[in-house]
């Protein structure tokens, strides 16, 4: 059944309230939630987020942690694929469709073997911002020219400067790597502000042939969490259940 977001979804992010084809879904291939080590979303608000979002899949990729994608992956209204942030020393990779948590400290090259060995997806997290933790342009050369890169994030709803993200599209399709879209969301309203719109899949191989034919829809978004008295319960790294 199609789900519909919300108008205070549709109010922050106004590009949910356009149609998708018939068979395609919304896939967001960048969020964190309090498994990340500076991300609060607790489950509950992450539920209420994709309800009022209305995404279809949406891909968990916590800081070095792979348990609340574990966790969440029956808990959520849409589809969850899990995924991992690693900080490889030059910067940040993502893997995604992972059944095996990559543990901290693996080196890049190795990183990206592990996440391709699983059958999972190597992601190339917000390429190019200088204000945030990305992949060394050498490094990305490095992965690119060992056919180690799958996708390529060409719209980070975090990266202020539309020239990064363009800069990032350009490097993808001069290199043949599926684009791909995030919201990099670490507060629940930012669910929905940049994700694929692209045909519905089975597995990663099909996942990475439709994210070739999709759509990236996005704009920047933000902003700060709104303070209230909290308590969000300690997460170690390293669990991964």
């Amino acid at each position: 059944m199609t789900r519909s977001p919300a108008p205070e979804a549709v109010a922050r992010h106004p590009h949910l309230a356009d149609p998708i084809p018939d068979g395609w879904v919304r896939v967001d291939l960048h969020s964190h939630t309090m498994w990340s080590g500076d991300c609060t979303t607790t489950p509950d608000e992450l539920r209420a987020a994709v309800d009022s979002s209305a995404i279809d899949v949406l891909c968990i990729t916590d800081h070095n942690a792979t348990a609340g994608a574990e966790r969440l992956a029956d808990e959520l209204a849409c589809r969850v694929i899990v995924g991992e942030e690693l900080r490889v020393g030059q910067g940040e990779i993502i893997g995604l469709f992972l059944t095996e948590r990559i543990p901290a400290g693996t080196g890049l090259l190795e990183a990206a073997r592990m996440i391709r060995d699983q059958g999972g997806i190597v992601y190339i997290p917000h390429p190019f911002d200088p204000m945030r933790n990305c992949l060394a342009a050498p490094a990305i050369e490095q992965l690119v020219e060992a056919g180690l890169v799958d996708a390529f994030e060409v719209r980070n709803a975090k990266t202020s400067l539309e020239s990064l993200n363009r800069r990032a599209a350009d490097y993808a399709a001069r290199h043949g790597l599926a684009p791909g879209a995030g919201s990099d969301a670490h507060v629940p309203d930012a669910l929905g502000a940049a994700y694929m719109e692209m045909p519905d899949f089975a597995d990663a191989a099909s996942f990475l042939a439709a994210l070739r034919v999709g759509r990236v829809v996005g704009h920047h978004f933000d902003k700060a969490r709104a303070w209230s008295p909290r308590i969000v319960p300690s997460v170690p790294d390293h669990a991964s259940s």
